[in-house]
């Protein structure tokens, strides 16, 4: 790592010199193209990764839920995040989780963003807002509220209402 413990991680995918033009790969080690490094790993960096929170530990990220009418676990696993005036010209972001392999998107509304940070003098950051997304789709899975839809939106409410309870459940968990 770069500077410290503190600072933000490299995360590192191991290339094979076959996978690669042996130029490209000597090019962005530094190094000169011989055959002896055709056979051996290197480790490439391919993109930085933002350390944690405090308050955010990933508890929403990938977990488990049992369905209130089937009474079976499912498996959710967050997946991706969209600014949804791209794909569908709204005023959201959408949280794709894979339920069971499933996907199904939280839609959380931009002006809750706003109303956070008039309310608090805080931003909602993508972690949290990762966690929110989360927290919404545990709970309507285990109240009975997700119906099978592949959609669900949230108001600016209920979206600082799951906000409040997962941040509140993050930090009941014990470290």
């Amino acid at each position: 790592m770069r500077g410290g413990a503190r600072d933000l991680a490299w995360r590192l995918l191991t290339v094979r010199a076959r996978s690669l033009d042996p130029l490209v790969k000597a090019r962005a080690l530094g190094m000169t193209p011989d055959r002896s490094a055709e056979r051996k790993p290197y480790l490439l960096p391919v993109c930085r990764v933002p350390a944690r929170s405090a308050i955010v530990g990933g508890m929403f990220e990938n977990f488990t839920a049992t369905d209130r009418w089937t009474k079976k676990q499912v498996h959710c696993v967050y997946q991706e995040m969209i600014v949804a005036i791209a794909t569908r010209h709204a005023d959201a972001v959408d949280f794709k989780f894979l339920v069971d392999g499933r996907p199904v998107w939280v839609a959380l509304p931009h002006p809750a963003w706003v109303e956070y940070k008039k309310r608090t003098g805080k931003a909602i950051t993508d972690s949290l807002a990762v966690e929110i997304a989360g927290h919404y789709l545990k709970t309507a899975l285990e109240s009975g509220e997700a119906d099978g839809r592949e959609m669900y939106s949230l108001t600016v409410e209920e979206t600082l209402n799951h906000l409040d309870a997962a941040v509140a459940e993050m930090q009941a968990q014990p470290a």
